[in-house]
C-alpha cells in the first residue's frame, strides 16, 4: 500500500503537471494568430504542427525507444483510431474557434470541457462525482468564460478566410468536445500503454485522418507560407504538441480525470494575458473577475489534491 504522505505528493505532482500543460496549450491561441497574420491557411495548421510532433517522436523512438512502435491491436484501434480522430477534429475545430471568435471566444468555449469531464468520468472511468468537484469544474468555467469574453478578441489585419462568428461558435463548442474525450481517453489509455506512446499513435492517427479528409474537402494543406509561419508552427509543435502533452499524460498517471481537466483550465488564463501583452487586446472588470474566479478554482483543487485520500472522497 502507498503510503498517504506519498500518495499526497504523486497527487500534487500530478496537479502541477496539468497546470504545466495548460499553460503551454495557452500560448495555442496568440501563436495561431500570428501564423494567420502570416498568411497561414486555418485548416493547415493543425496539419502541420501534429505532422511534425509525430515525426519528432518517430525521431525519438528510432533513437531510443524501439518499443515505441509495437502496440496491440486493441490499443492501436483505440488510441490512433479514436484518439486521432479526436486530435484531428480538436485541430481544425480549434482554429476556426480562434479565427472566428477570437482568441477569447474559443477558449471560452473550449472550457466547458471540464464540466462534460467531470460528469462523463463516473460513469465511463468509476470515478467519484463529487458536489466539490463538480462545483470547481463549474467556477472555472465561469471563470475563464468571463476572462476571455471579458476582453477585445480583434484580430489586426482581419480575420483569415473562412472565418466567421458561426464557425468559431461551432468550432470552439467541437474542440470542448474534442477536448472532454481526449482526456477521458488518456485517463484510461495512459497507464496501460505509457503517455510517450498514446501520444504517438495519437498524433499518427490524427495526422493520417487529416492527410486523408483535408485533400477530400477541398483544403490541401498548404506549406507554411513564410519563415515566421515556420517558426510559429514549430513553436506550437514543440510547446503545444510534445511538451504539453507530456505534461498533461503525467498528470493523468497520477490524479483523475475531472481534476487534470480543471487544473488545465488555467489555459485561458494564460492565452488572454498573452493576449493582452501581444496581441493588444484589453480586459474589462468582468475579464479581470473571470480570471480571478479561475485562480481561486485551480488553487481550491490544487488544495483539494493535497489532502488525504479519504478526506478528498468525501
Amino acid at each position: 500500500m502507498t503510503p498517504p504522505a506519498a500518495g499526497r505528493t504523486a497527487r500534487l505532482s500530478g496537479y502541477l503537471f496539468a497546470l504545466a500543460a495548460g499553460s503551454l496549450w495557452g500560448t495555442t491561441g496568440p501563436l495561431s494568430t500570428r501564423l494567420y497574420a502570416e498568411g497561414a491557411a486555418i485548416t493547415g495548421i493543425g496539419f502541420w504542427r501534429v505532422l511534425l510532433g509525430m515525426g519528432g517522436l518517430a525521431l525519438y523512438g528510432a533513437a531510443a525507444d524501439h518499443t515505441l512502435f509495437r502496440i496491440d491491436r486493441r490499443g492501436l484501434l483505440l488510441i490512433a483510431g479514436g484518439g486521432g480522430a479526436l486530435v484531428a477534429l480538436f485541430e481544425v475545430a480549434y482554429q476556426f474557434g480562434i479565427a472566428g471568435a477570437g482568441v477569447a471566444g474559443a477558449a471560452a468555449l473550449l472550457y466547458t470541457a471540464p464540466v462534460l469531464v467531470a460528469i462523463l468520468a463516473a460513469p465511463l472511468l468509476g470515478e467519484h462525482l463529487t458536489v466539490p468537484r463538480l462545483a470547481l469544474a463549474i467556477i472555472v468555467m465561469v471563470g475563464a468564460a468571463l476572462a476571455v469574453t471579458g476582453g477585445s478578441s480583434g484580430m489586426s489585419g482581419g480575420p483569415p478566410a473562412g472565418a466567421s462568428l458561426a464557425a468559431g461558435v461551432t468550432g470552439g463548442g467541437l474542440a470542448a468536445v474534442s477536448y472532454a474525450g481526449t482526456t477521458l481517453l488518456a485517463r484510461y489509455a495512459v497507464p496501460l500503454y505509457g503517455a510517450v506512446r498514446v501520444l504517438f499513435y495519437e498524433v499518427v492517427g490524427g495526422t493520417a485522418i487529416l492527410g486523408l479528409v483535408l485533400p477530400l474537402t477541398g483544403h490541401a494543406p498548404a506549406l507554411p507560407p513564410t519563415p515566421g509561419a515556420w517558426a510559429h508552427t514549430l513553436a506550437l509543435t514543440l510547446g503545444t504538441v510534445l511538451l504539453a502533452n507530456f505534461a498533461f499524460f503525467a498528470a493523468v498517471r497520477r490524479i483523475e480525470a475531472a481534476p487534470t481537466a480543471v487544473a488545465a483550465t488555467i489555459e485561458p488564463v494564460v492565452g488572454a494575458l498573452l493576449a493582452l501583452s501581444l496581441l493588444g487586446q484589453r480586459l474589462t472588470t468582468p475579464g479581470w473577475l473571470g480570471l480571478l474566479m479561475v485562480v481561486i478554482g485551480v488553487a481550491a483543487g490544487y488544495w483539494r489534491e493535497a489532502l488525504p485520500e479519504t478526506t478528498e472522497r468525501r
